[in-house]
């Protein structure tokens, strides 16, 4: 008798102090992740967000360039449109729509115009990586591995590293690691990293997923009637 009273006031102290904790959370896993950005992908219709790039260079074995700006995603019917603007160190534009990529720099008054064509596709699924794309879209392109929850200026995220699956798109990036927001289920950062060691790193901040209508102007480059365009080969 005298054990049980012990072990009951031990008992209702301990819930009391618990009666305010959080539940443990379930440990977020890769199927978590590829789930989010399907249900995401479902109902994706535009994004838009702040953009800071790094390319490093490891020959020099340094930042070369920094640039910063805004990108916007929208779908498109069955196509998923870009416009990257960077509005510093040079303002430039890039423009995805269409099967082409269009790209504007000011300072020459000159659109660099490259048809996609066959390669529509594979083009496509590296601009708007991590962008209204399904975590089975990215299955079948990639080898997907999952390397664990990490957290990115206070935002939680899932670091994913992808190998294209096809040999000759290997030959343009060895390896992508996407940093997945686990809230708005989209790219918080991305790096690309070509087989000699070089890279791109992009940073997101300020997204907004399915926000109110993007103006059918930002998704236009902003030339002048002088403006020329090339289209190079090969």
């Amino acid at each position: 008798m005298k054990a049980y009273s012990m072990v009951l006031p031990i008992a209702l102290v301990w819930t009391v102090l618990n009666a305010g904790a959080a539940p443990q959370q379930k440990p977020v896993t890769l199927d978590d992740v590829l789930k989010k950005m399907d249900a995401v992908a479902a109902t994706f219709h535009s994004a838009q967000a702040q953009i800071e790039s790094q390319n490093y260079e490891k020959v020099i074995d340094e930042i070369d360039q920094t640039q910063y700006g805004n990108i916007y995603y929208r779908r498109n019917g069955k196509d998923l449109e870009m416009m990257l603007d960077i509005t510093k160190p040079d303002k430039q534009s890039v423009l995805l729509s269409g099967g082409k990529i269009r790209m504007y720099q000011p300072k020459l008054d000159q659109v660099t115009e490259w048809d996609l064509g066959k390669n529509k596709s594979d083009f496509e699924s590296y601009l708007v990586l991590g962008f209204g794309g399904s975590g089975q879209d990215l299955q079948k392109a990639f080898d997907v591995t999952f390397a664990g929850p990490k957290t990115l200026d206070n935002v939680a995220t899932a670091e994913l590293h992808l190998v294209p699956k096809s040999e000759r798109l290997r030959n343009t990036f060895q390896e992508i690691i996407l940093w997945i927001d686990l809230d708005k289920g989209v790219s918080a950062q991305q790096k690309f990293i070509q087989p000699q060691g070089d890279y791109r790193l992009a940073k997101y901040t300020n997204i907004q997923v399915n926000g109110k209508k993007i103006s059918d102007e930002v998704f236009k480059l902003k030339t002048t009637s002088k403006t020329k365009t090339v289209s190079p080969r090969g």
